[in-house]
């Protein structure tokens, strides 16, 4: 079999990636997040009598929780695989990948199982975020002053 038999063959069998629907999907279900998030803070804000600053840090918890708990569950992967980049952006994403790293290597121990695997996805994530914080703190004192 030559080279572009082969070609012809994986292509045909190949999955195509229909770009506009994830990018609808992930716009969607990204916005029902951000309703969903509104919501808790005018129902937190009312109910507790709070700060809408203050209850943004309930909303941030609950978020997290809800992901954390679909995620132990076992149907969060589901919506990760529907959803794309809609549930894996937000908050609910950073939540899902640490429970979802902490529940396959928990067999493993406390420490050599979940402590030293628990950042292995979202490690990444944290370490870019600072660096990328630092730059643009940096280049907002550069332009601007204090």
């Amino acid at each position: 079999m030559s080279n572009e038999e082969y070609e012809a063959i994986v292509k045909k069998h190949k999955p195509t990636e229909q770009r506009i629907l994830n990018i609808v999907k992930a716009f969607v279900i990204g916005g029902i997040i951000g309703i969903i998030g509104h919501f808790l803070l005018e129902f937190y804000t009312t109910s507790l009598a709070i700060t809408s600053k203050e209850a943004s840090t309930l909303v941030i918890i609950s978020l997290i929780l809800v992901a954390s708990f679909f995620t132990a569950l076992g149907f969060f992967d589901n919506w990760i695989n529907f959803g794309r980049a809609g549930f894996f952006i937000p908050i609910t994403g950073f939540a899902h990948a640490m429970t979802s790293a902490c529940m396959e290597y928990r067999k493993e121990g406390l420490v050599t199982g979940i402590g030293s695997n628990i950042f292995k996805l979202t490690g990444t994530v944290i370490l870019y975020g600072i660096v990328s914080a630092y730059l643009f703190g940096l280049i907002r004192f550069l332009l601007f002053g204090g």
